[in-house]
């Protein structure tokens, strides 16, 4: 995958989505969606800024010796507004976990897990996919679907936690970073894997990011974590 000066994930995901098998056909569609997220990197994730995520010391190591890179995140989702078509997608939830791996310059993300509630039916979820693939228009080399309970999504004055199985299959919890006021620190003009838009990344530190099910499980804390509302449409993949 060739790269431009913008470096890191915006990079990254400048190709053509892709589009989970099985998906349908596209129609007219519109979604507005609140994330609530958290990775491995340190505050703030330095793969919208680079070609590679941070380093983290192997098993048993310290310092960058027998380091490794990757970016081990949980990406839970709400639909805040949004139709497919004639499928209403208000309040639908998604979440993806994933391993972006440690080199974007070579052209692919490591793996990711989308996730379905369980409560979405067959209509919500073939068109949460289509979405999903507009959001995240790389390429993986591992990438599959499955289903679970988003049981708790809540974002708080304080900060934001998201439950899967009730925190058995993952879990996030945010804390809020204050800044120089009551106001929250906000990152903005910057670019959201494929949204178009975006209104900006509010700082939030995880107290606890965890993936706990299958080989790839991994639990950081004090860890990277923001809370960010995205908007897209089909409108804006017309061509």
């Amino acid at each position: 995958m060739r790269y431009t000066l913008i470096a890191g994930l915006a990079a990254l995901v400048a190709g053509p989505a892709v589009v989970i098998p099985g998906a349908p056909a596209k129609p007219e569609w519109a979604v507005n969606a609140t994330a609530i997220e958290a990775c491995s990197c340190p505050m703030f994730c330095q793969c919208y800024f680079n070609t590679k995520p941070a380093a983290h010391a192997a098993p048993g190591e310290h310092g960058h010796h027998g380091s490794q890179h990757f970016c081990r995140a949980n990406l839970a989702y709400k639909i805040n507004k949004g139709h497919f078509g004639k499928t209403s997608l208000d309040g639908a939830k998604f979440w993806v976990a994933t391993d972006l791996g440690g080199d974007f310059s070579k052209g692919q993300l490591d793996w990711g897990v989308l996730y379905f509630d369980k409560g979405l039916t067959k209509a919500q979820r073939d068109a949460i996919a289509v979405v999903a693939g507009r959001i995240f228009p790389v390429e993986w080399r591992s990438f599959s679907t499955a289903e679970a309970s988003i049981d708790k999504w809540e974002i708080t004055p304080t900060g934001a936690v998201a439950l899967m199985d009730g925190g058995k299959t993952a879990e996030v919890r945010l804390k809020k970073f204050q800044g120089m006021t009551d106001e929250p620190v906000v990152i903005r003009n910057l670019k959201y894997w494929g949204a178009p838009r975006n209104d900006g990344f509010i700082m939030a530190p995880n107290e606890v990011e965890a993936y706990r099910v299958g080989p790839k499980a991994f639990e950081f804390k004090g860890t990277n974590g923001f809370l960010i509302t995205i908007d897209l449409t089909s409108n804006d993949f017309a061509s």
